[in-house]
């Protein structure tokens, strides 16, 4: 898990960025992308792709990764947003906003399989968050801070179920949105596209 950054710091880089993003194949609710510089070499036990760790897992490495990183960023884009220049654009724009959070500004940024606008040397990676520590720990800082948005957000609307399915087209999301239909906080074109049954949602 540390390959990358390892051939990274043997060339000179200092502050290796992990950023990763998650949410993005949710019908609600905002993106969140994190961005994590780790300390040169150091190991955390445990840490990878986030969607492979149980829920207590993931908050005990968060609270982990908060206390040993050097910095970490978190970048939020809203369902406004999301509307406005579609979800690639505003993945890429959490990831950037959780960067530019950074202090101090890395000198190299490992992304899991995407591009950032930035002047930063970066390196998007297939399966990042499975291969690279970094990446890992950006990936779980990211889902555990979404999760806690969707706990937030289940109180606001607990007849959808949020808590449960994230926001992601589970068959009991789709049922609750043709029996109540969609909250601002459902992603306009996202329901369009999964809803198959040719309703007047907007």
């Amino acid at each position: 898990m540390l390959q990358e950054e390892t051939h990274l710091w043997q060339q000179g880089f200092e502050h290796v960025a992990g950023v990763d993003e998650v949410g993005r194949g949710c019908l609600f609710g905002d993106v969140v992308a994190a961005a994590v510089i780790l300390p040169k070499g150091l190991i955390l036990e445990g840490v990878n792709d986030s969607k492979k760790l149980s829920e207590k897992k993931r908050e005990e490495l968060y609270t982990v990764i908060m206390n040993e990183a050097i910095s970490v960023g978190i970048g939020i884009i809203d369902v406004p947003t999301i509307n406005e220049i579609n979800i690639k654009q505003a993945s890429r724009l959490a990831m950037r906003t959780a960067v530019r959070q950074l202090t101090p500004d890395p000198d190299f940024i490992l992304v899991d399989a995407e591009n950032i606008d930035t002047s930063i040397p970066q390196m998007p990676l297939i399966h990042g968050d499975a291969v690279s520590q970094t990446i890992a720990a950006a990936s779980i800082i990211a889902k555990v801070t979404r999760d806690r948005m969707c706990q937030e957000w289940d109180m606001l609307y607990p007849e959808y179920g949020i808590a449960r399915h994230k926001g992601y087209a589970t068959k009991q999301h789709r049922e609750m949105l043709i029996e109540y239909g969609p909250t601002h906080l459902h992603r306009k074109l996202f329901i369009r596209n999964v809803m198959l049954v040719q309703q007047e949602l907007f």
